[in-house]
C-alpha cells in the first residue's frame, strides 16, 4: 500500500497573496478571508489535486515568515475556527492539508523576543535565540545583539539546541494536529535546521499521527542527507525545477535526464514543482510558452510528488524584482480565472487524473528509453503496470521509435487527442506533436 503522500498531487497556496491580505498586519479585528477558499476546493478537485500545501498561516507582522504567534491563524486571513472549518471541508473532499512550519526564526514581536527586550539578562527566554549578546545593540535598536536569518534582523534565529524551545515547537505542532487536524508540515529553511531537531521532530510527529508527512525546503545539497527513515519524508526538488525550464529553453533534454538519473536514489519521494512563491512563474521562465505542455507532462510523470502553484494552471506570469516577491503572490478571483488558458488547465487536470490512476507514478521505478536534445521517453513501472511518457520540445512534430521496457500485446494512449502510433517488434512508433507529448499504458503479456 502506498501512503497518501506518495500518491498525492499537490496544490500550493500562498494565502496572504491569494486572498489579497494587507502587506502589514495592523488589523485590530479579524478578517474572515479564509471563507473565500471554500470555492477553490472544487477547482482543486477538478484538477485531480489530492493535497494542499498552504502557508504561511500563523499570526505574523508582514509576509508570514516573521511569526508572532505559532498558535493563532493570521488575523488577516481569519480565525482558528475558520481554518479548522477549511481543513474539515478539504478532508470531506478527499484533500489532505499541509502547512508551513517556520521553526528557524520568529518575528521580533514573538513573546520570547519581546521578553528579552524588556528584561534583558533577567529574561527566562534569553537562551531561546542564537547568539544573544547584551554587549551590543541590533541594527533595529534592540538592546542586545543576536543571530538573524541571512542578516535580516527582523528574523531572529531560534536556538533549536535549547530543549525548552524544541518542546515549545513540538507542543505547537500538537496544537495544530489537535485543533486543525493537519496532515503534514513543510519545514521552512530546512537546509539550515539542526539535524537533531529534525530527527526528534520525525519521532514526535509520527507518534501524533502515523501518516504525518514532513517535507523540507532545501535548495542545494545532497537531498538524501535530509530524506531518510530518521528525518524527513521529502524535500523540495530545486534541481529538477531548474532543469525543467532550462532544458526546454536550451533544447537540452540531456540536462533533465541527467538530473533524474542523479537523483534516482531519492527522487521518487521528492516534492517536484515548476514554480512557487519564491520563484518566477514558469510562464515567465520559458522562452516559448507552448513548452508549458511538455513541462507539465514531465512534472506529473517523472519521479516525485508533483505540485501546482496557484494560478499557474492558467499560465499566469510573474517575475520577482530585486526587492520584492509580491508579483509572485497575487490576489486572484477564481471566477475571473476560468476564461484564461483553459487548454493548459485541462491538460493539467488530465495529467492529474493519469498520475492518480496509475500506481507506476506512486514511487514506481524509472527507466530511460530514448533521449535526444529535443525528444525524451521513459517508463515508470509499478505493481499494476507500466506507463511510457514521451515528450518533444521541437517546433515540429517528431516521429520516434521507442524500445518497450517489457513485452506488451497492446498500448493505450492516455492523454486526450489523437496521437498516431503503432506497435511492432518490441518498439512503439509514435509521432509526437510539436512542443507536446504522449503517455501510453502498456498491456503487458
Amino acid at each position: 500500500m502506498h501512503t497518501w503522500y506518495e500518491q498525492a498531487v499537490f496544490y500550493h497556496i500562498y494565502p496572504l497573496g491569494l486572498l489579497g491580505a494587507e502587506k502589514a498586519n495592523t488589523l485590530t479585528e479579524t478578517a474572515h478571508r479564509l471563507t473565500e477558499l471554500k470555492s477553490w476546493i472544487p477547482h482543486i478537485s477538478d484538477l485531480n489535486g489530492s493535497a494542499i500545501y498552504i502557508g504561511p498561516l500563523f499570526e505574523s507582522c508582514t509576509h508570514g515568515y516573521d511569526t508572532k504567534d505559532f498558535r493563532l491563524v493570521d488575523r488577516r486571513l481569519g480565525s482558528n475556527e475558520d481554518f479548522a472549518r477549511f481543513v474539515r471541508l478539504c478532508h470531506e473532499n478527499g484533500i489532505r492539508v499541509v502547512v508551513d512550519g517556520v521553526f528557524n526564526h520568529t518575528g521580533r514581536e514573538f513573546f520570547a523576543f519581546q521578553d528579552i527586550r524588556e528584561k534583558r539578562e533577567a529574561s527566562p527566554y534569553k537562551d531561546w535565540y542564537r547568539g544573544v549578546n547584551f554587549g551590543w545593540e541590533s541594527p533595529l535598536g534592540d538592546p542586545f545583539g543576536y543571530e538573524a536569518w541571512q542578516g535580516h534582523f527582523e528574523l531572529p534565529c531560534l536556538n533549536l539546541w535549547n530543549p525548552e524551545v524544541r518542546q515549545y515547537l513540538f507542543d505547537s505542532i500538537q496544537f495544530w494536529v489537535d485543533n486543525f487536524n493537519i496532515d503534514g508540515i513543510r519545514l521552512d529553511c530546512a537546509n539550515v535546521l539542526d539535524f537533531g531537531f529534525m530527527k526528534e521532530l520525525r519521532e514526535k510527529t509520527s507518534a501524533m499521527k502515523p501518516d504525518f508527512w514532513l517535507m523540507g525546503e532545501v535548495i542545494h545539497g545532497e537531498y538524501n542527507r535530509w530524506v531518510n527513515p530518521e528525518m524527513l519524508h521529502s524535500v523540495t526538488n530545486y534541481e529538477l525545477h531548474k532543469a525543467l525550464y532550462s532544458g526546454h529553453n536550451d533544447h537540452n533534454y540531456f540536462e533533465i535526464a541527467h538530473n533524474v538519473r542523479r537523483l534516482e536514489a531519492v527522487g521518487r519521494s521528492l516534492y517536484t514543482f515548476v514554480d512557487n512563491h519564491d520563484e518566477d512563474r514558469i510562464a515567465s521562465k520559458l522562452n516559448n510558452l507552448v513548452n508549458l505542455f511538455p513541462v507539465y507532462q514531465l512534472l506529473f510523470t517523472l519521479p516525485g510528488i508533483p505540485s501546482v502553484y496557484y494560478g499557474s494552471e492558467w499560465g499566469i506570469e510573474g517575475k520577482r524584482s530585486r526587492t520584492s516577491d509580491e508579483v509572485l503572490r497575487p490576489a486572484l478571483n477564481l471566477s475571473d480565472m476560468h476564461e484564461k488558458a483553459p487548454e493548459l488547465a485541462s491538460h493539467i487536470a488530465a495529467l492529474g487524473k493519469i498520475h492518480t490512476e496509475n500506481d507506476a507514478f506512486h514511487n514506481g521505478s524509472y527507466k530511460e528509453l530514448l533521449l535526444t536534445n529535443r525528444q525524451y521517453a521513459f517508463s515508470r513501472s509499478g505493481e499494476h503496470g507500466t506507463v511510457i511518457s514521451a515528450v518533444n520540445n521541437d517546433e515540429q512534430p517528431a516521429s520516434i521509435s521507442i524500445p518497450l521496457p517489457c513485452a506488451a500485446s497492446d498500448v493505450v494512449s492516455l492523454l486526450p487527442g489523437e496521437i498516431p502510433f503503432s506497435l511492432e517488434n518490441g518498439r512503439l512508433s509514435v509521432t509526437l506533436p510539436a512542443n507536446g507529448g504522449a503517455i501510453f499504458k502498456l498491456q503487458e503479456v
